[in-house]
């Protein structure tokens, strides 16, 4: 890493990255992971010559008589890549618009592989996870819905005599749709769905949009179908309208096509491929980003380690014990 010395001392320095995530995760005092005792810890000081002595950051529970360290249950527990490689990476995930790639954090962070790097960066989106929501959607609520993928590219198609042409594959049929719920002014929600049909939006919008709340779509059927409950005002794209005033009222899905313009770009232009199995990291990704947009990147980044307790993600699933 370059310039090292232009970075605060959390993102150079193992020890000094340590005492940072111990700040964050435990404002009261070191907590036991193992009997929840709060401020109830003794740190252990490494002896210097001695094979068996104790590392760095250890601590020692006066409660349970058990050690633990600040990585346990978090998605730092048994990584080998230095803690303060952990907060720069972090850094750079939630400061960067449209993300940024494995490969670049690799070779920023002088990680040894790519798939540990990669790993690195799906645990931290794991951090990322949303909390169920304890209300609503309220005010304008915008939805609508885009498709993630490449290019469908389909060659001439030969047909043997006496058999009928093939149909054509639909545009979308390589491509994963995105539905996403857009508070105006506020936060967003997206979702991956199989298809975007009514009985599948649904679902979604009375979860997700507070009955008095004011549905902005544009002129799909589908959407107007799902979300038939509530004060619903269209926008007609195909008739290439994209804002009007209504009695006051602004008609426009320009805040949710925002965002998914941040998505794509994301998508083509940094990752360039995310699979079915891993879209919903990703959304989680960019949702959290948006959602964190008015923070400083400093902020936002302490606000991201704050969240790394208690979810720790596994590469593999446990080996059953049966």
């Amino acid at each position: 890493m370059e310039n090292t010395g232009l970075l605060a001392p959390q993102y150079r320095d193992e020890d000094a990255a340590r005492e940072h995530i111990e700040k964050m995760r435990w404002p009261d005092g070191p907590v036991c992971p193992h009997c929840g005792l709060v401020n109830e810890a003794t740190k252990l000081e490494p002896r210097k010559g001695s094979k068996n002595g104790v590392r760095k950051g250890v601590w020692n529970c006066r409660g349970c008589d058990k050690q633990f360290t600040v990585t346990i249950d978090s998605i730092f527990e048994d990584s080998h890549i230095p803690l303060h490689k952990w907060l720069l990476a972090i850094h750079l995930m939630v400061s960067s618009k449209k993300g940024i790639s494995a490969h670049q954090l690799m070779r920023n962070l002088e990680i040894k592989s790519y798939r540990s790097a990669w790993f690195m960066a799906h645990r931290i989106r794991w951090a990322l996870t949303r909390e169920p929501i304890t209300s609503r959607l309220s005010g304008t609520v915008e939805v609508d819905e885009t498709y993630i993928g490449g290019k469908l590219r389909v060659g001439p198609q030969a047909n043997k005599p006496g058999e009928r042409p093939k149909d054509r594959p639909a545009a979308t049929s390589n491509k994963a749709a995105v539905v996403s719920v857009l508070q105006r002014g506020g936060s967003v929600r997206s979702h991956h769905v199989e298809r975007v049909t009514a009985k599948t939006l649904r679902p979604i919008i009375n979860q997700m949009v507070a009955e008095d709340a004011e549905l902005m779509t544009d002129d799909s059927t589908v959407l107007k179908s799902a979300g038939k409950n509530r004060r619903h005002f269209q926008v007609n794209h195909s008739a290439n309208e994209y804002v009007r005033r209504e009695n006051g009222r602004c008609i426009t899905t320009n805040s949710i096509e925002s965002f998914f313009a941040i998505l794509k770009r994301g998508n083509y232009g940094v990752y360039h491929h995310w699979s079915r199995k891993y879209l919903g990291q990703y959304l989680r990704e960019f949702d959290w980003r948006y959602n964190m947009r008015r923070l400083p990147d400093m902020e936002r980044a302490i606000v991201a380690l704050k969240m790394t307790g208690g979810k720790r993600l596994l590469l593999k699933p446990p080996a059953s014990t049966n």
